[in-house]
């Protein structure tokens, strides 16, 4: 059973800090790129970063360029999303996917909520 689970999402002031995990399970890790993608309330999933498999090539949506940092476990099979100076307009439900710069979101996966507010 291929299971994607997130966490790590919260509640943070402006500028503060959250690192969200992706464990899977059911699956063979290393045979994936893996994104990130975000949905704000009322609007359409938003691509934000892919890894791939071997964590040489990372690509990041212009607006987090600098602030996140997407990085991988493939001894775990975790994912990962370092977000630094978050920002209100980040705030969103995140959650990851396997292939490169894929929106496809996994049955299994509930996402993690990100919410920046002062």
């Amino acid at each position: 059973q291929v299971q994607l689970v997130e966490s790590g999402g919260g509640v943070v002031q402006p500028g503060g800090s959250l690192r969200l995990s992706c464990k899977t399970s059911g699956i063979t890790f290393t045979y994936y790129d893996m994104t990130w993608v975000r949905q704000a309330p009322g609007k359409g999933p938003e691509w934000v970063s892919s890894i791939d498999k071997e964590s040489t090539i990372t690509s990041y949506v212009e607006s987090v360029k600098g602030r996140f940092t997407i990085s991988r476990d493939n001894a775990k099979s975790i994912l990962y999303l370092q977000m630094n100076s978050l920002k209100p307009e980040d705030t969103a439900l995140y959650y990851c996917a396997r292939g490169w710069r894929s929106l496809s979101r996994e049955t299994s996966g509930q996402g993690t909520q990100v919410t920046v507010s002062s």
